[in-house]
C-alpha cells in the first residue's frame, strides 16, 4: 500500500488536486529612519567587537537586518537588548552596507 492508497482511506471525501499552490513571495520591507544609527567598537573580554545600535524600528526587523549582516560577512554575532554585536571590528563595511540600504550611520570610537 502506497502513500496515496494511506491518505484515501485515512480521508476517503478528499480530492486531491494535481495544481501546485501558488505561494506569493514578497520582500520585507525594512523600516529607514531619519535619525542615524550608532555603529561603535569596544573590546568585550579582550575580544574586538562591533556593536550597532539606535534602530526605532520593530526588533524582528532589526533581528532580519543581524541575520542579513552577519551572512554578507560571514562573521559571528547576536542580536542582544537591542543591538546587534559582530564579532570583530568591521564598522567600515558594516556603514557600507548600511548606507546601501538607505540608512543614516554614524560611526563612534576609535
Amino acid at each position: 500500500m502506497d502513500l496515496q492508497d494511506q491518505l484515501k482511506n485515512l480521508f476517503p471525501d478528499h480530492i486531491p488536486s494535481n495544481e501546485p499552490e501558488a505561494v506569493e513571495e514578497k520582500d520585507h520591507e525594512l523600516y529607514v529612519q531619519k535619525e542615524p544609527m550608532i555603529c561603535k567598537f569596544e573590546k568585550r573580554k579582550g575580544k574586538p567587537t562591533t556593536i550597532i545600535s539606535g534602530y526605532e524600528g520593530e526588533d524582528e526587523d532589526f533581528k532580519l537586518l543581524a541575520k542579513e549582516l552577519k551572512n554578507k560577512l560571514a562573521v559571528g554575532g547576536t542580536f542582544k537588548d537591542g543591538e546587534i554585536i559582530i564579532q570583530g571590528d568591521y564598522r567600515d563595511r558594516i556603514m557600507k552596507l548600511l548606507q546601501e540600504k538607505g540608512f543614516k550611520t554614524k560611526r563612534v570610537g576609535g
